[in-house]
């Protein structure tokens, strides 16, 4: 297994890679000036942080990934920090004022072996965190689309 920032990039990619192709498009399109960024439309940091909570919660219990971050969520400081990380990383970029801390996606993952199936998995959790707060389809697909460029960085070839 690897660092905390290296779960923290699985996570993110794994949840990209299962929408990624058909919301490239709608990620790429800018906002007007009477259209909440989309930071704003996923209810702010507080908004963010409470599908952060739930999107943990479903990795620890999902059997397809969990290995990946069960030295994380049983260190009460790591599982900080990756929370930390992730919100930060939507927050950014989903047009919020946070600026990321953690590792780039790329060397966070390095080694970690994750194929296309943990990636999906991962983005799974991350959609079903998404509908428990009633993130808006819009809102899922944009910040998915905007997400899923890191599959290449996070998920290896399935050789």
């Amino acid at each position: 297994m690897s660092s905390f920032a290296s779960r923290l990039r699985v996570v993110v990619m794994l949840l990209i890679v299962a929408m990624a192709i058909p919301v490239l498009a709608l990620a790429t399109g800018t906002t007007t000036a009477k259209e909440k960024s989309l930071y704003l439309r996923l209810g702010g940091k507080k908004g963010i942080s409470a599908v952060v909570n739930d999107f943990v919660t479903r990795l620890n219990s999902d059997t397809r990934v969990n290995s990946f971050f069960a030295a994380t969520t049983s260190d009460p400081a790591r599982l900080a920090k990756f929370k930390t990380h992730f919100v930060e990383e939507i927050c950014k970029v989903s047009g919020g004022p946070c600026k990321y801390t953690g590792k780039d996606m790329k060397t966070a993952h390095e080694g970690m072996k994750i194929t296309t199936d943990n990636f999906n998995a991962v983005v799974e959790d991350l959609t079903g965190a998404l509908d428990k707060y009633k993130v808006g389809v819009n809102e899922k697909n944009q910040l998915l689309g905007v997400l899923s460029p890191m599959k290449a960085d996070i998920a290896g070839s399935d050789d």
